[in-house]
């Protein structure tokens, strides 16, 4: 297999570099995508349309696209000429077809609103918005969580007119891009939860006795007109939500579940009024109040449990306090609101306060709680120069700090909403629900209307025909179908976060329970990534501090944790400062750099032969190294090996343990490292990893994600550096290390937040708790309607127990998905 293939003859791209390429598989990486989401996502629908194009996979963090191809159909040069001649051509007027087929785009600025729903109350509900935004031309997706009531949408149109089309449907759009925001949203939900209480208690108060009455059947026209009065504020005050929200999606011919309640309870209650004025007989004001009086009691038992499972968003919003101390210019310190703050603002932190935002200590000594980020017990030193984060609790000393970030751009605020993302991400199980949802209301009310029909063709009275046909509206509920699968994710995300794990969308949740390999990166991720140097070797012929100096000066640039160690190194040794004069990283190699007028290489083996650097004089040494566990970094000075580092890392203290786990759940684990084959088997060997491939760059980790998935693979990824990044992407599940780089973080399915490496297994195990929970979520929903409706159709139920049978279905979705919070 060829990892590298050479270019047509003639061809000269101009517009992006070829990474990687093979006979079906071309990776390149091109600088002007570099996180711009919107060209990249242009550029994979424009390559999809491609006759021979089968996959693409884009990631805008580092500016790569991997396009899967017919070499047949598309041969590789004229896919190259296709890139170089649409790239610079990237959202410049053009249109991009829409994922779902539904026309085209228009060209303009794409943009990503979530926003809070409020008065959605079934699945249909959800259903309803999410396919009237679609049918905008300027969205590309639009997603809708019941459970969560939120929203989601991808599009280039103004939030404004997002909202407007919401609330054109009946619904309430809610800002909720600020911690402060989703604070208020917390409360009007309590709110609102104290509201359908009230009615609910009310609703139950005056529906008892006209089911009693009802069920004496008293004589006389004071016990009818008594139901009448009784019943009235039941159907007209506590139920006037459901006549208000149908009302306006009846003027926009469309329909949910408060449509097939408001065609019962008014079916009912209207025919019980003829019957009083026209001396007919039979009464139904007791169904039309049972009816409202069940679905309140059960759409308020709903909320409450909905509730419990917000509770992991609930204790992330507590962590930001209400207000900050703003040191104005003249030195008076005032007290305001956190979402008043600007960046460049100094505020005081004083003792025992919760840090407001995120920010740059510039005066002042104290300890700070991080573990609310870290995980880590132990509080972290600050003084001027170090970085603070917004929900951190200060410890003894008092800091004055710059905020550096305000709203929708703190850390805090970014953990939240990729928590709140995860929550409401749809499986791909979700889209037969959704399916179904889509066709149900409809199909209710005309299975409702040949119930009715049937019955007086079979003989039966008007009453009964019209009794059993009101029961198929109200005992058909999707609301039990459409909370499944959100309702579970919501809580297993919940839990998730609690544990330090945090998940980005709810697909990985779904396929981490079914990983049959994990890949780790060494460095960083299965050891601590503290490295420090242990054995120094100068063969050149300058003195000690100044070859430190000006290895020190290559390094400072570089993130990298074998750099961070030589810089800490030659700072203890006191080698001479120099300038950069140039620099550039190379991932999986190390990095060139020129300072003082000399050339420097820094790095591994390969990046020396490859540089053609003579190393003979310390391959010895670098060999016994590697043996003793520690990494060889060689330095080379204007063409000639001049010194060797060996730099140890300890394993983490719970990387053995983790291991041990995915074993005992049937994993294969493998280490694929740039590390050199030596020190790689020794770590491999303390930890109990299964395989070890070394010497391998970002491509080779890729190449390697990729033949495992052909082999038919689950592969998960673990790694923290931006060469990890690419192999991140293409895993089935990337996880990446918390402290690791924005890039890994960025483009990774799961964040460990502290490192905790035993969370890969915690995540595997609540992924299949999760989807077990789902399955018996549909389970009942759909053995629920399947069995309800003909039982409704045949007369074996009436309306009132088919509204309380509606609402407990709903609750037992939920309160069975709670139960996730006991893992």
């Amino acid at each position: 297999m060829a990892v590298a293939s050479p270019e047509p003859v003639g061809f000269q791209p101009r517009h992006y570099r070829i990474e990687h390429a093979l006979r079906r598989r071309v990776r390149i990486l091109v600088p002007a995508l570099r996180k711009d989401f919107e060209r990249s996502y242009i550029l994979d629908i424009l390559l999809r349309k491609r006759p021979g194009v089968r996959e693409v996979r884009a990631v805008p963090e580092i500016g790569s696209v991997v396009v899967h191809f017919d070499p047949a159909r598309l041969p590789r040069a004229n896919l190259l000429t296709l890139l170089d001649a649409v790239i610079p051509n990237l959202g410049q007027g053009q249109t991009a077809p829409r994922p779902d087929g539904g026309g085209t785009e228009a060209s303009g600025e794409v943009k990503e609103v979530s926003f809070a729903v409020e008065g959605m109350t079934c699945a249909s509900c959800a259903l309803l918005i999410e396919i009237s935004l679609r049918r905008d031309p300027r969205i590309q997706d639009a997603r809708v969580n019941l459970a969560s009531q939120s929203a989601m949408v991808r599009g280039a149109l103004p939030k404004e007119e997002v909202y407007a089309s919401v609330e054109r449907l009946g619904y309430r759009p809610l800002p909720m891009d600020t911690v402060s925001q989703r604070k208020l949203l917390m409360e009007r939900e309590r709110q609102h939860l104290a509201e359908a209480k009230r009615k609910a208690v009310w609703a139950a108060v005056l529906s008892a006795p006209v089911t009693a009455i009802a069920m004496l059947e008293p004589m006389g026209a004071f016990w009818r007109w008594a139901q009448f009065l009784l019943s009235t504020p039941v159907v007209f005050w506590a139920g006037k939500a459901f006549f208000t929200k149908a009302l306006k999606l009846a003027k926009q011919r469309k329909a949910n579940m408060d449509s097939l309640i408001v065609l019962g309870v008014g079916a009912a209650y209207a025919y019980s009024m003829a019957s009083i004025f026209f001396q007919r007989p039979y009464l139904y004001f007791d169904a039309a109040a049972g009816i409202i009086c069940f679905v309140l009691i059960g759409r308020y038992l709903e909320e409450k449990a909905k509730g419990r499972a917000h509770e992991a968003i609930r204790r992330l919003l507590d962590l930001q306090p209400a207000t900050a101390n703003l040191v104005r210019e003249d030195g008076e310190i005032v007290t305001v609101p956190v979402d008043a703050l600007q960046p460049g603002a100094i505020i005081l932190i004083r003792p025992g306060e919760k840090i407001p935002t995120d920010g740059l200590v510039i005066e002042g000594l104290s300890t700070v709680d991080e573990a609310m980020l870290t995980g880590e017990s132990l509080p972290v030193v600050k003084e001027a120069g170090h970085p603070v984060t917004g929900g951190c609790v200060n410890g003894n000393g008092a800091l004055k700090v710059r905020v550096d970030a305000v709203g929708a751009d703190t850390v805090l605020a970014g953990i939240i909403h990729m928590v709140e993302q995860a929550q409401s991400s749809k499986l791909p199980i979700q889209k037969l629900v959704d399916q179904i949802s889509g066709v149900f209301v409809p199909g209710v009310m005309g299975i409702g209307a040949l119930t009715f029909a049937g019955w007086l063709l079979a003989g039966a009275g008007f009453t009964t025909a019209f009794a059993n046909a009101i029961t198929v509206l109200l005992i058909a509920c999707p609301c039990a179908l459409g909370l499944a699968t959100p309702a579970a994710i919501m809580v297993g995300t919940g839990q998730a976060a609690k544990r330090g794990i945090y998940i980005r969308n709810g697909e990985s949740l779904e396929t981490a329970t079914h990983l049959t390999t994990i890949i780790f990166d060494k460095t960083g991720t299965i050891t601590e990534g503290k490295p420090y140097v242990t054995d120094f070797r100068n063969s050149s012929e300058l003195d000690e501090g100044e070859l430190l100096g000006l290895i020190a000066a290559a390094e400072s640039q570089s993130e990298h944790f074998l750099a961070k160690a030589v810089v800490a190194y030659a700072k203890e040794l006191g080698g001479a400062v120099y300038q950069t004069e140039s620099f550039a990283a190379i991932p999986g190699r190390g990095v060139e750099a020129r300072v003082a007028g000399r050339d420097l290489l820094v790095g591994n083996r390969a990046w020396m032969e490859e540089s053609g650097i003579d190393l003979d004089e310390l391959q010895g040494r670098a060999s016994t190294l590697a043996e003793q566990g520690k990494t060889p970094v060689f330095v080379a000075l204007d063409g000639q090996a001049a010194a060797l580092f060996g730099i140890a890392d300890r394993p983490r203290a719970d990387a053995g343990e983790a291991i041990a786990r995915l074993h005992r759940l049937g994993v294969k684990t493998l280490m694929v490292t740039g590390d050199t084959e030596a020190t790689a088997r020794y770590v491999a060997g303390q930890v109990g990893i299964d395989a070890v491939i070394a010497h391998a760059r970002p491509e080779r980790k890729l190449e390697i994600v990729n033949e495992l998935k052909l082999q038919g693979a689950k592969v998960g990824m673990i790694g923290d550096g931006i060469n990890d990044a690419p192999a991140l992407a293409a895993a089935d599940v990337g996880f990446a290390i918390g402290t690791g780089t924005d890039v890994a973080i960025e483009t990774a399915d799961l964040t460990l937040v502290n490192g905790d490496i035993t969370k890969v297994a915690d995540a595997m195990e609540l992924s299949g708790f999760t989807i077990k929970v789902i399955k018996q979520n549909l389970f009942w929903a759909f053995g629920y309607n399947t069995l309800s409706i003909p039982v409704a159709a045949f007369g074996r139920l009436n309306p009132m127990v088919a509204s309380l049978a509606m609402a407990l279905s709903s609750v037992s979705v939920v309160m069975n998905s709670l139960r996730l919070q006991s893992k």
